[in-house]
């Protein structure tokens, strides 16, 4: 490379190469869906409960998501999950918090829990799964399902994961956003 220093042969070098003025920015996928959301004129709800707040605190930190995020609900324990979701009792009794239907009722749920003057947020979002260490119901730590409810219909996405405790969580954020891109 001309212009460029020798270095000794015993040293990495790693070029970093500047963006170009003209090149666009390439957008997180929390900025894309924050987009899309704006480009349909949707609003959107986060269940969360593996997650702990990751996934909205990951969409309110783009810019503009004021106007398409209308919050997010933190279902850590499981009766939060039936009182403020509204996932059914019989459900969470006999299968458990970390199930497919509960993520889908979660998504539902959310959307009628952050409803504005009576109507519902056009999106839900949810996240329930098991980051460890240990597992309360025998399931593989890193058992997640994602939960999408549009007026198109909803859809759950079971993924596994792997890492520690918060590397999990973590994931588990960035998997939920997309899946709502992949649903949108």
């Amino acid at each position: 490379m001309s212009g460029m220093p020798e270095l000794p042969d015993d040293v990495e070098a790693t070029l970093v190469r500047k963006r170009r003025s003209d090149e666009p920015e390439r957008k997180s996928e929390a900025e894309r869906l924050v987009d899309r959301l704006m480009s349909l004129g949707w609003t959107i709800g986060i269940a969360e409960s593996l997650t702990g707040g990751l996934l909205v605190s990951a969409l309110i930190d783009v810019p503009g998501a004021s106007s398409v995020v209308r919050g997010g609900v933190v279902a850590y324990a499981t009766d939060v999950k039936h009182t403020l979701l509204g996932v059914e009792a019989t459900l969470l009794r006999s299968h458990g918090a970390v199930h497919p239907r509960v993520a889908r009722q979660m998504a539902e749920g959310v959307r009628s829990a952050l409803a504005r003057e009576g109507v519902r947020c056009d999106v839900g979002l949810s996240t329930t799964g098991i980051a460890g260490p240990d597992s309360p119901d025998g399931q593989p730590v890193g058992t997640v399902h994602i939960g999408v409810s549009t007026p198109l219909g909803n859809r759950v996405e079971a993924v596994s994961l792997s890492g520690s405790r918060n590397e999990i969580r973590a994931e588990a954020a960035r998997w939920a956003i997309r899946v709502a891109l992949g649903a949108l």
